[in-house]
């Protein structure tokens, strides 16, 4: 079968691969589409640390399945061939601590597709079928891949608690970030999306999102968002940009009392005045990828709520996938999210 694949940083094409085995409690899908994401571009350059090659990239996959482990040990939402499903892509122990409490995400020994472990950007995909999610009926492949990215952002705006009526800096306008917008809105809460590309704010202007201030401009930046918030400044703060000058602005961002998520992968160290965070007795979390929010990724987009395919900048083939790639990474902000089909 046909397949994406590394093979060192700066090489990727689409080459032939044996089909996967469906081993003891894995279901065997025909992927119909997988969305390629900011981690595989980074994969491409060389610059995600955690990837190993050679390595099948691809872990927003939508597809069929072909074949599935009977009875509900494994299978306990009773996937079988012919369904419709998004697969989960963060592969846990379940024996470990944050497993036993629940937040999967954090496993010990966490394994991510096209990071630790083959991805699915290829014809055919074997995953264990505990962690397939059904598409709701009348959701096309596309829009049903796009539900990976979205998890993202809802679990760094429930790990900062955001509630109706508050107000919430986001840090960075990439899909991340401007999806992260998107939901708060659409919890009842007022959305400040910052960047310093006057383009991707414009987009974000286009889709509806509340407030967009350019962050270039640190001092000018704090006086809209102070002005936006009629002086308390934002309830959450959530960085998406993984900018280590980003991630210390968020402290004068948050209100007092307020809290911070982290959801961008910094490349170097960011030093914090800690008597910012005493004084305004900050909150200051994590959020890494997701844990159990794909339920409610699927439902937000059937719903309409968030409107993933309105940031689908196009489809393209499993043939014409590394070209795209390799035109992403020289032309970012010609892209905002592409699917490839199958």
């Amino acid at each position: 079968m046909k397949a994406i694949r590394l093979e060192k940083p700066w090489e990727v094409a689409c080459v032939d691969v044996a089909m996967p085995a469906a081993r003891d409690g894995m279901a065997l899908i025909r992927v119909k589409a997988a969305g390629i994401c900011g981690s595989d571009i980074g994969a491409y350059r060389g610059t995600n640390g955690l990837v190993s090659y050679p390595r099948v990239i691809g872990h927003e996959l939508s597809g069929e399945v072909v074949s599935a482990p009977e009875g509900p040990e494994g299978n306990p939402r009773g996937i079988k061939a012919g369904d419709r499903v998004v697969v989960d892509p963060y592969l846990y122990c379940g024996r470990c601590y944050p497993c036993s409490i629940g937040r999967t995400n954090c496993c010990e020994n966490l394994r991510v597709l096209g990071v630790h472990v083959d991805g699915g950007m290829g014809e055919y995909f074997a995953h264990p079928a505990s962690m397939l999610v059904p598409v709701p009926e009348g959701m096309g492949w596309v829009q049903a891949a796009m539900a990976e990215p979205l998890t993202i952002s809802l679990h760094g705006i429930h790990r900062g608690g955001l509630k109706a009526g508050e107000y919430c800096v986001v840090i960075g306008a990439g899909p991340i970030g401007l999806v992260a917008a998107l939901v708060a809105q659409a919890y009842g809460a007022h959305a400040i999306l910052l960047d310093i590309v006057d383009e991707r704010l414009s987009f974000a202007e286009g889709l509806g999102v509340e407030h967009v201030v350019n962050s270039r401009d640190k001092e000018r930046c704090v006086r809209e968002i102070r002005a936006i918030t009629g002086g308390s400044m934002a309830q959450l703060v959530m960085e998406c940009s993984g900018s280590t000058a980003a991630i210390r602005d968020t402290l004068d961002f948050a209100s007092y009392a307020g809290r911070i998520t982290f959801t961008g992968w910094p490349a170097k160290e960011t030093s914090l005045p800690t008597g910012v965070v005493t004084r305004k007795e900050l909150d200051i979390r994590g959020a890494r990828t997701s844990a159990g929010e794909f339920e409610e990724a699927l439902r937000l987009i059937r719903t309409g709520e968030v409107d993933m395919p309105r940031i689908l900048s196009g489809t393209v083939s499993v043939d014409e996938a590394p070209e795209t790639i390799r035109d992403i990474e020289r032309n970012p902000g010609k892209y905002m999210k592409v699917v490839v089909t199958f």
